[in-house]
């Protein structure tokens, strides 16, 4: 199969943008999670995206945004294994990577999925990571969630992109909790004050996506729903 079949079946699927990338692009994974190391035939990555309704994250209602947060993510699971499962037909194996499931990594003291969707994507061509961390990509800014496959065919690899995000501060300046002030998201401040049980509500919610909300890549990107040119 050709890379522009894959990315045509990725479409069907749903996805809006698609790479892929070259395993050469991934010497600077940590120990363990190397796409090697996950499945040891695999020979490209394939990386997907869809867009993230931008009006949920103007709500007042945490209940908005966190359903859609756990609506997309398992969209995203369904289309990597129906990609996977309509490659085999092709006769080419692949393997889905779950799109938000973390691990534990004692050596870096990290949660890590186990392969980073977001370096995935950027590999891939698919966008670039901002200083908030999250993947930013010309089509969608950062309103977008990930999904990807490991690919037993070494597929054509698309051009990665120049870096999107200038360093504007915004996201640094507005988090709660400072956790963008180091070279690295403190990952655990941040999830400890965005992610948990509202006791007075007795339900589980995401109840901070600050960065998210200030990147000029989001607010840049709609206007009342709909589509700007930045």
């Amino acid at each position: 199969m050709t890379s522009r079949e894959v990315k045509e079946i990725v479409s069907a699927l749903g996805a809006e943008l698609c790479g892929v990338a070259s395993l050469d692009r991934f010497s600077d994974a940590p120990e363990g999670y190397h796409p090697l190391d996950v499945w040891p035939e695999c020979r490209s990555v394939v990386s997907f995206a869809c867009r993230f309704p931008a009006a949920a994250v103007s709500c007042r209602s945490d209940v908005v945004y966190t359903r859609v947060r756990n609506s997309i993510t398992a969209k995203m699971d369904a289309i990597a294994l129906d990609l996977c499962i309509e490659m085999e037909k092709h006769g080419v194996p692949c393997v889905p990577i779950p799109a938000n499931e973390s691990q534990w990594d004692e050596r870096t003291g990290r949660w890590r999925s186990i392969i980073s969707q977001k370096h995935a994507a950027q590999a891939a061509g698919v966008g670039t990571i901002g200083r908030h961390s999250l993947l930013i990509t010309p089509e969608l800014g950062s309103l977008v969630w990930l999904g990807c496959v490991l690919c037993g065919a070494e597929l054509e690899a698309d051009a990665m992109q120049a870096p999107l995000c200038n360093d504007c501060g915004k996201c640094v300046e507005v988090c709660p909790v400072n956790a963008l002030d180091g070279e690295e998201v403190a990952q655990q401040v941040c999830w400890g004050h965005a992610f948990g049980d509202d006791q007075e509500k007795q339900v589980w919610r995401i109840s901070c996506h600050a960065c998210r909300d200030v990147c000029p890549f989001c607010l840049g990107r709609w206007n009342g729903g709909r589509e700007v040119a930045r």
